[in-house]
């Protein structure tokens, strides 16, 4: 067993990465093709159907025994579907049926690609050595996911610690989700820039209007860039207050495009959990950027494969 590996997806609207990864969490193997995002649903799973045939070229794919896919949502692991707001092709897509039988009948386990990032900071990162921890993704969207007990918790339908919809302002603007006042319509990276532009920030000269270019102004002084960053902090540090209150997390790691913004976002994320996370179990709460890069995705879609392979094995030998 301890030879074994698993093949691992990570499945967003922009690229479908693959690897074969060992039980150290080293990558052996990477494979990768861009996401036909716009195509009919057909067409993108012959994408991901290419990338585990290249995958399973590989001289290391006989000691293969899972398949962990981290695959941007909704996701339904109940039911082996997946729904990415991003890839309209796919609606309730059997994706955990086509990758079974294109690795030859591997078991698949699915998650969302929040509880993937999760799973790798768990196993690798800033979480590891925390038995209870909120991980979150801050990007064109807020996803998360939960360790609980010192075990990944990804819920019935691979979903748990969505963080992102959370509502934080009851009257707040209407989010794409259907709900009020989320966590993403505040936080994310389109909504910083936003929020900025619609209070007076005036870009560059090179034009740019992405959070990017806001945390340099917002470091540089500029007040409007600098406001909307906290308004963004207030917002991740009610959610990740209510989370902690919740399920008493220990620690919340943060990390995507927006979380590089450092202290332009950490500084007044820090200061606005002094007013929301009053009680005493969670006034210690530790917040801190993620570590594992870009490769979270596809450690965590491995983490929670040798996960289940290693129940699952339990199982039967109990």
């Amino acid at each position: 067993m301890q030879n074994d590996i698993v093949a691992a997806l990570d499945i967003g609207g922009t690229k479908i990465a693959g690897a074969l990864v060992d039980r150290q969490g080293r990558i052996l193997v990477r494979a990768q093709r861009p996401t036909p995002a716009q195509e009919d649903g057909e067409t993108v799973v012959r994408a991901v159907e290419a990338v585990v045939a290249e995958l399973a070229a590989s001289p290391h794919w006989g000691r293969a025994r899972a398949l962990g896919i981290g695959s941007a949502g909704p996701v339904d692991a109940s039911k082996g579907t997946v729904s990415p707001v991003n890839v309209p092709g796919w609606r309730d897509f059997p994706l955990v049926e086509r990758v079974a039988a294109a690795s030859g009948g591997l078991p698949v386990e699915l998650i969302g690609d929040g509880v993937a990032i999760t799973a790798a900071e768990h196993w690798q990162g800033a979480a590891q050595g925390y038995d209870n921890a909120l991980c979150m993704v801050v990007s064109t969207g807020v996803g998360g996911g939960l360790v609980l007990g010192g075990r990944l918790h990804p819920g019935p339908t691979g979903n748990a610690g969505h963080i992102g919809h959370i509502s934080v302002a009851l009257d707040g603007d209407p989010c794409p989700c259907g709900a009020r006042g989320c966590v993403e319509r505040i936080a994310s990276g389109p909504n910083i820039a936003r929020r900025a532009l619609d209070g007076g920030w005036k870009p560059g000269a090179d034009g740019d209007t992405s959070a990017a270019a806001v945390a340099a102004a917002a470091r540089a002084g500029d007040p409007v860039a600098r406001a909307s960053f906290e308004r963004a902090a207030q917002a991740l540090a009610a959610g990740i207050a209510a989370t902690a209150t919740l399920v008493e997390i220990e620690i919340a790691v943060i990390g995507g495009g927006v979380a590089k913004a450092g202290d332009v976002l950490f500084a007044p994320l820090r200061r606005a959990l002094r007013d929301y996370a009053t009680l005493s179990f969670v006034q210690n709460l530790t917040v801190t950027p993620a570590m594992t890069g870009t490769d979270a995705g596809l450690v965590g879609a491995a983490s929670a494969a040798l996960g289940a392979r290693d129940a699952a094995v339990a199982g039967v030998g109990g």
